[in-house]
Formats: structure tokens, C-alpha cells, sequence
């Protein structure tokens, strides 16, 4: 998956896409980043993330200055993904790929760095089967990040915050 940045009017921001609806998908109409799987002619975790932000937003790779891969993670449903964090200039054209993604925003860094902006909540119920404690940002702009992609953004915070 690929965690864009750009910087617009002196301030940081991320972009997010928000999947498309469908049946099937357990992921469907939630909050994250282009992303998907590995293929065999993706010569590394970078090159995916590439082709994928291609494909699903528009975004040419030719566009992406890359900075470097944070830690892999597990999702609840089996994979390990692998964040690849890169900058674009900005404005770019993007455009969301119906079938995959329905919306495409960014919310500011200085939004999502907000020390009480996010909590960590059991889900789906304490004493559900499947419980288990999860990261959630308050709603931006009718958006919720939470799951794997609101950890991953805390993983960039980190990285960007270091001293």
C-alpha cells in the first residue's frame, strides 16, 4: 500500500481512499490507502505499491519521490502489508477507479498527529469471538480511519515525529 504525502499551503497531508461498495469485499466502503497484492512481475514491496496507486487513484509512479517502507503488518483477514511511504508535488490529477475506490481525500498531518484524535476501542463487542482492541481517529469530514490503516498511520506519526 502506498502512504502519499503532499504539502499544500505550508501544511502536510495524507491522502486516503475510501474502497468502493461490493457484497463480497469484508474491506468494502472502508477508510485506507491504494494498495493490493503482490504480483509476480512486482519486483518488490515499492514496485506494488506503485502500480497499485496507479490503478486504483491515477497517480503516475513517475510523480512518487519514495522515503522508505514502515513495518509490515497482519490484517484480520490474513495479509501482511507492507507500507511504502513516498511524496508527490502537488496539485495532481487523481482519479478514482470505480470499481475499487469511491472517494479519494487527504486529511492533514496536523490533524491526524492530535494526541486525543484517536482511541483505542475494543471491536466488534468486548466478549465477542472475534474481540480485539483496534485503533479509531475521531471522523474527518464523514470519514472514519480505523483498523489496520488508522495503526499505520500511527506508524508514520511515529516515524515522523522522532526525534
Amino acid at each position: 500500500m502506498l502512504l502519499t504525502l503532499y504539502r499544500l499551503d505550508g501544511a502536510w497531508h495524507l491522502i486516503f481512499i475510501r474502497r468502493a461498495e461490493h457484497e463480497q469485499d469484508r474491506h468494502s466502503g472502508e477508510v485506507g490507502f491504494p494498495g493490493g497484492r503482490w504480483q509476480a512481475a512486482d519486483p518488490s514491496c515499492a514496485a506494488t505499491a506503485l502500480r497499485e496507486a496507479h490503478e486504483e487513484i491515477g497517480l503516475p509512479p513517475t510523480q512518487v519521490d519514495l522515503l522508505g517502507e514502515l513495518r509490515p503488518l497482519h490484517t484480520v483477514s490474513q495479509y501482511l502489508v507492507t507500507p511504502v511511504v513516498g511524496c508527490v508535488p502537488w496539485p495532481q490529477r487523481l482519479k478514482p477507479e470505480p470499481r475499487e475506490v469511491a472517494r479519494i481525500f487527504s486529511i492533514p498531518l496536523a490533524w491526524l498527529v492530535r494526541p486525543d484524535g484517536h482511541r483505542l476501542l475494543t471491536y466488534p463487542a468486548p466478549g465477542h469471538p472475534e474481540a480485539r482492541e483496534l485503533v479509531f481517529f475521531d471522523e474527518f469530514e464523514g470519514e472514519r480511519l480505523w483498523g489496520v490503516s488508522a495503526r499505520i498511520t500511527l506508524d508514520l506519526i511515529a516515524c515522523l515525529t522522532r526525534p
